[in-house]
């Protein structure tokens, strides 16, 4: 691999740069995370990337390279896939309640895995939320494994299921910009197939790009426009959910194009302890769930297999909601 040729073809700006095909890029990621790729031109080639823009089978190429490389898990016993939750953004305009719908799939009987970063930067990660509600990131596989089958949910950063994307996340301390790797980190599977990755995205672009990998892959997930970038919906205004399965995407809900009537009681503080005491008022009863909530709830039991069919899902999820609503 001349990584000076590649550079060339992926470097000419945007209207003369030329996408990789899937093999090149495969074997490219791959060297980046095997360290195989010096400093200079590990930057030339995050920087023209993301000039450029990644394809489809660029991302697919990379998800590929990844996925060898990610320290595997089990999906614990059951009848319902494992869900998995990326969280890497955080929280900076309303409360992160990721920790919100991963407890509530939790509890009904579904194995979640929420990776992540352990730092939020100026924004309220999850691992801060979880914190407070006495979930503690695993430091091991091996306690990640362990948590899943006991407890149903556990919280694993990004250096434990995966030191070398970890270390391609970091270099946007570096270079100030995002690259190809946050794209990437949120759609692999650490269980290796037959999991549900809830992926929510920022911008429209990271949302079709995420769409086309999991069609091309044949994965599993549900895809929509995250709160702040999280994967929880707006508890506000729910956004599009689709669920991409078997090559194919299935609309579960339409965007809310104006906000429910009815007043949403989020905390206005989004720091970590106020948002974890939200949390619990939720799970206990005292506070209502909001319905956008409830909505993501039912695309959540449908697509783990959880519910029979999608009727059943939203009906399970009604009575999560009523039952906390009067409570």
């Amino acid at each position: 691999m001349v990584l000076a040729k590649l550079i060339k073809e992926i470097g000419r700006g945007e209207r003369g740069a030329h996408d990789l095909d899937e093999a090149d890029a495969h074997q490219l990621f791959g060297a980046m995370l095997d360290g195989g790729v010096p400093e200079l031109e590990l930057g030339a080639i995050l920087i023209a990337l993301r000039m450029k823009g990644e394809s489809i089978g660029e991302l697919v190429g990379f998800r590929q390279a990844a996925q060898e490389r990610l320290n595997r898990l089990g999906a614990p016993p059951g009848n319902a896939r494992p869900a998995v939750f990326p969280s890497y953004n955080g929280a900076k305009r309303q409360p992160n309640l990721t920790p919100l719908i991963a407890m509530l799939l939790a509890r009904m009987g579904v194995s979640v895995l929420m990776h992540g970063t352990l730092e939020g930067q100026d924004r309220v990660a999850s691992a801060y939320v979880l914190r407070e509600l006495g979930v503690l990131p695993c430091t091991t596989v091996a306690q990640a494994q362990a948590q899943l089958e006991s407890d149903r949910l556990a919280f694993v950063p990004t250096g434990v299921i995966s030191p070398a994307l970890a270390s391609l996340l970091a270099v946007r301390s570096r270079l100030g910009l995002r690259n190809c790797a946050h794209t990437v980190v949120k759609l692999i599977d650490p269980f290796g197939g037959g999991s549900v990755c809830v992926v929510g995205v920022t911008h429209p672009h990271y949302l079709d790009a995420g769409r086309g990998v999991l069609i091309a892959t044949r994965e599993r997930g549900l895809m929509f426009r995250g709160t702040d970038g999280e994967s929880f919906a707006n508890p506000r205004k729910r956004p599009r959910i689709e669920y991409l399965h078997d090559g194919e995407g299935e609309v579960l809900f339409e965007a809310e194009h104006t906000s429910p009537d009815e007043r949403v009681d989020t905390p206005q503080d989004i720091e970590a302890r106020a948002t974890a005491t939200y949390i619990r008022n939720v799970l206990d009863g005292r506070a209502p769930l909001p319905m956008p909530i409830a909505n993501q709830l039912a695309c959540c039991l449908y697509a783990t297999g959880f519910a029979s069919d999608f009727n059943q899902a939203k009906a399970l999820a009604a009575v999560q909601a009523h039952t906390r609503a009067v409570a």
